[in-house]
C-alpha cells in the first residue's frame, strides 16, 4: 500500500487520549476543524483506517487462533519459553487475561465512527468514492465488532465518535450479544447498500471491498445460524452472500491459485485468490509489526543443529527469530504426505544423526524475502483475511446446513491440495478416509489444513460447537463460559458499568 497509508488524520487524532474502558483516541477540536476540508484528506483518512487495521492484525490473529489445537500448551522443541501459556493452555484469568482493553479494537472503531459522521453529509467527495468509502467503513466496523462478539460476548456498542474528554460516556454498560449481532448485521447491510453494484477491488485487494463485506456476511450468518438460533434460514443468507460474489466476479478475477504456495508468494501479492489481505512490504512493515518473527520463527543458531530432509543436510534457512509461541509437534502428521499444503504450511525438523528422528516443526507458510545484500530474511508477507478457498469452504458449510450438496466445493479444495496425485475415487468427498465421520468433522479438518496460521482455527471450532472446542483444545469443559475471554482489571476499574465475563 502507498506510503500515505499512515495519514495525517490518524496521527493527529492521537494527540488527545481519553483514559477509560475503551481505548478511543478522540480528535481535538483544532484537529477536527482543520481536517475535513478536502477530498484528499478524506482519502488519506481511509488509508489511515486500513493502517490501523494492520496495527491490530496481530491481536486479531491471537483472538482467532492462539487458543486452538495448533499451539503447544507448554514448551516446544526449541526449549524456548512459552510466553503465552495462559492462552495456549486456556487458563486465562482476570489477572492473566491474555489481551487487555478489548485487544485495542475500540480505538479503530472510533476512527470509523468519525469518518462516517463526517462523510455522510460532505460534498467534497465524488459520489462513487463516497459510497465506496462508506461501504468500507460500515464493513470494517462490523468486522471489528464480530471479533469482539466472538471473543467477549456482551460488549459495549458505540457508533458515535468521541471528539473530546467526554467523561460521562466512560461509564457505559455492555449490550447483550444478541443486540450486538443485530447491529453487526445492520452494518453489513449498510455496507452492501453503500457499495451498491461496485464489486471492484482497490489497492491490490488491501482495501476493504464489497466482496469482503459479503465474505463477512457469510461468516456472521453462519455463526448466528449455528450459535444464536438462526438455523438454516441464516445459513441460506450466508450461502446467498457467497454465490453473490461468484456471480458478480468472474473466475478470471477471483479463483483458486494453481498451487497452494502461490497464494502466499511474496512477489505475487494481491493475486487472484485474495479477496482481502492486510498488507506488509519491505521498508514499510513486517508481518504483525515484527511479532511473527519475534514469536513464531526459529533462531538460525537453533536450526543449524538439526537436519533438513528436503535438502538432505544441515538447515541453512536465514530465519532468525524466536519460537515463544510453540506449535504442537503432531501438526506435521495432520497432513497426508501427498497433500501439498503440508510442505506449504510447515517445516519439519529432524535430529542431525541418522536415522534422523523427527523432533518437531515450525510455521513455513510465510517465508518473506531476503533483500539484496542482506543476510537475514525479512518477513514482510501479507496476511490474508479472506480468500477464495475460504469462500468455497464456507459455501460447502452453508450447503451442508441447508440440505445442499457440498461435494463440488470440497473437491475443488482437495484437487488443488493434491495436484497430480488427486484421485477423486479415493481422495474426493465422500471417498477419503474420515469422510464418514460427518460433514462437520470433514469441514473442520479441511479448514484446519487450509487455513493454519491465518487466524481462523479457534473461531472455526467455536462456530461449529463447543463440543469440538473441548475435544480438540486444552479448554476445560467444566467451565464452558470460559471459552470467552476475561476482561482485564484496568478496564473494569475504568468502566464501573462493565461486568466481568461470566466464569471468571
Amino acid at each position: 500500500m502507498k506510503n500515505k497509508i499512515i495519514s495525517l488524520a490518524i496521527m493527529t487524532a492521537s494527540l488527545f487520549t481519553m483514559t477509560g474502558c475503551l481505548d478511543m483516541e478522540p480528535v481535538s477540536s483544532i484537529t477536527d476543524k482543520n481536517m475535513w476540508e478536502s477530498e484528499g484528506q478524506f482519502t488519506s483518512f481511509v488509508y489511515g483506517v486500513h493502517s490501523r487495521l494492520r496495527e491490530n492484525s496481530f491481536n486479531m490473529f491471537v483472538l482467532g487462533e492462539l487458543r486452538s489445537d495448533i499451539y503447544n500448551p507448554s514448551t516446544g522443541w526449541t526449549g524456548e519459553s512459552n510466553k503465552v501459556e495462559e492462552i495456549t493452555s486456556n487458563i486465562l484469568s482476570q489477572e492473566r487475561p491474555g489481551l487487555s482493553n478489548f485487544a485495542g479494537l475500540y480505538s479503530n472503531i472510533n476512527q470509523i465512527n468519525l469518518f462516517i459522521s463526517k462523510a455522510a453529509d460532505t460534498n467534497l467527495l465524488k459520489e462513487a468514492d463516497k459510497a465506496y468509502y462508506l461501504g468500507q467503513m460500515y464493513g470494517l466496523r462490523a468486522f471489528y465488532y464480530f471479533h469482539l462478539l466472538r471473543s467477549w460476548g456482551d460488549v459495549v456498542w458505540t457508533d458515535q465518535p468521541s471528539t473530546g474528554f467526554e467523561i460521562g460516556k466512560l461509564d457505559k454498560a455492555a449490550s447483550p450479544a444478541a443486540e450486538i449481532m443485530e447491529k453487526i448485521k445492520a452494518d453489513i447491510q449498510s455496507s452492501e447498500d453503500s457499495f451498491g453494484t461496485d464489486y471492484s477491488f482497490r489497492e491490490s485487494r488491501t482495501f476493504w471491498s464489497k466482496a469482503a463485506t459479503l465474505m463477512l456476511k457469510a461468516e456472521v450468518y453462519l455463526w448466528s445460524g449455528r450459535r444464536m438460533g438462526g438455523g438454516s434460514a441464516d445459513a441460506t443468507v450466508a450461502q446467498n452472500a457467497l454465490t453473490d460474489i461468484q456471480s458478480h466476479i468472474s473466475r478470471e478475477t477471483l479463483d483458486l491459485m494453481p498451487n497452494y504456495t502461490d497464494v502466499f508468494a511474496y512477489d505475487d501479492k494481491g493475486n487472484k485468490e485474495i479477496i482481502f489481505t492486510i498488507h506488509n512490504k519491505q521498508n514499510e512493515t513486517d508481518l504483525f509489526g515484527g511479532s511473527w518473527r519475534n514469536n513464531l520463527v526459529p533462531q538460525r543458531a537453533t536450526l543449524s543443529l538439526y537436519y533438513d530432509k528436503e535438502t538432505d543436510g544441515q538447515f541453512e534457512l536465514n530465519f532468525n527469530g524466536n519460537m515463544y509461541y510453540p506449535v504442537r509437534n503432531e501438526l506435521y502428521d495432520k497432513f497426508d504426505n501427498l497433500d501439498t499444503r503440508k510442505q506449504g504450511t510447515l517445516k519439519a525438523v529432524f535430529t542431525m544423526d541418522a536415522p534422523h528422528d523427527y523432533v518437531g516443526c515450525f510455521p513455513y507458510k510465510y517465508r518473506g524475502t531476503t533483500p539484496s545484500g542482506a543476510s537475514e530474511r525479512l518477513f514482510a508477507d501479507d496476511f490474508p483475511v479472506y480468500r477464495y478457498a475460504d469462500l468455497l469452504l464456507m459455501l460447502a458449510e452453508a450447503k451442508s446446513l441447508t440440505g445442499g450438496d457440498p461435494t463440488a466445493e470440497i473437491n475443488l479444495i482437495r484437487a488443488r491440495a493434491y495436484k497430480a496425485n488427486y484421485d477423486v475415487a479415493t481422495m474426493g468427498y465422500p471417498n477419503m478416509a474420515g469422510d464418514k465421520d460427518g460433514i462437520n468433522e470433514v469441514l473442520l479438518r479441511e479448514r484446519y489444513r487450509e487455513f493454519m496460521f491465518e487466524g481462523k482455527r479457534w473461531y472455526d471450532l467455536r462456530r461449529f460447537g463447543d463440543e469440538y472446542v473441548f475435544e480438540y483444545t486444552t479448554a476445560d469443559d467444566s467451565y464452558p463460559q470460559r471459552l470467552l475471554w476475561p476482561i482485564d482489571k484496568n478496564t473494569l476499574t475504568n468502566n464501573p458499568a462493565l461486568e466481568q465475563t461470566p466464569g471468571y
